[in-house]
């Protein structure tokens, strides 16, 4: 036997309000609905719970046992919408988070600082391992990541930002080997190149207009950590392909200086992916809510 919680509900809202007309008008469902379910509920019992005149309605000594249970019921979802109601209010729990090290180190301290500092109720967990975890089956709220999002039915995102990218050096470099006067002089410069995750170095590739290169210059060095690069770069160790928010930091203050302006790199799209359930815990939305106010243009930290 399988019972309906809703039906027990049903019962007890008709045993309170007296009637079968006033439970109807409160429920705001038709009176031959509770009616009918209410006789499916006696039917699976195998028992009457009322007996119904036209004048007087009353609960059997059976139906007494099992409204003292559709009570417990009746508590146990008025203690759920409680609990909901206060978690949509005051966000609480934990919120599990993945990122790039890196971009955490870089882009979030300050951050996740101001949140942790408005939030008291959250506790924050992150984790900053380079592999790219299972939301669901490891039970993650939140993963940041950028370039294209593979299809899957299981995961929702949302998109936080567009990075520009562009070619940059240190003066000093400029001044002990010159700038690249076109993508292919390029081949003939010290390059800081970015591992991907098969461990090869990333191609660098540039369009102007309809003309199009792709390469991938002598590396003087290369990893698998942006904020290591830049910092090569910025002492002058080589060229560097890095989005141009992240940069715009190191060109204000002389440390990096844009080489080959007109030609583009693709674009980084930087994701906010989370399991695709309904209903998203308070902590959750808030957590990608700030996240977008924080990609809006701002500068990341110097280090």
């Amino acid at each position: 036997m399988q019972l309906e919680a809703n039906d027990l509900l049903l019962f007890a809202r008709i045993v309170a309000e007296g009637s079968f007309s006033k439970a109807a008008a409160r429920l705001a469902v038709p009176k031959s609905t509770l009616s009918r379910r209410i006789t499916a509920l006696e039917s699976q019992l195998g028992e009457r719970l009322l007996l119904r005149t036209t004048r007087k309605l009353s609960v059997t000594e059976f139906g007494q046992h099992v409204l003292q249970h559709a009570q417990h019921v009746q508590e146990e979802v008025d203690a759920t919408l409680a609990l909901t109601q206060h978690r949509q209010a005051e966000p609480s729990g934990r919120l599990r988070v993945s990122m790039p090290a890196d971009f955490a180190n870089q882009e979030m301290s300050q951050f996740l600082s101001a949140l942790i500092a408005a939030h008291p109720a959250i506790a924050f967990e992150i984790d900053l391992s380079p592999r790219r975890v299972d939301l669901i089956g490891e039970n993650y709220d939140v993963a940041i990541r950028a370039g294209d999002l593979p299809d899957d039915a299981s995961l929702a995102a949302r998109r936080l930002a567009v990075f520009t990218v562009g070619l940059y050096a240190s003066p000093a470099y400029i001044a002990r080997h010159g700038l690249p006067s076109e993508p292919e002089a390029l081949m003939e410069h010290d390059a800081l190149l970015l591992l991907a995750r098969n461990g090869e170095p990333t191609p660098w590739k540039l369009s102007r207009n309809e003309e199009k290169w792709e390469g991938i210059p002598p590396g003087r060095a290369s990893a698998n950590s942006p904020e290591l690069l830049t910092r090569l770069a910025r002492n002058g160790n080589g060229i560097i392909m890095l989005p141009d928010n992240f940069a715009e930091c190191y060109v204000k203050s002389g440390e990096l200086i844009r080489i080959l302006g007109d030609w583009q790199s693709p674009d980084i799209k930087l994701w906010a992916v989370f399991p695709g359930r309904r209903l998203m815990p308070a902590r959750t939305r808030v957590f990608l809510d700030a996240l977008q106010q924080q990609f809006a243009g701002a500068c990341p930290q110097k280090t």
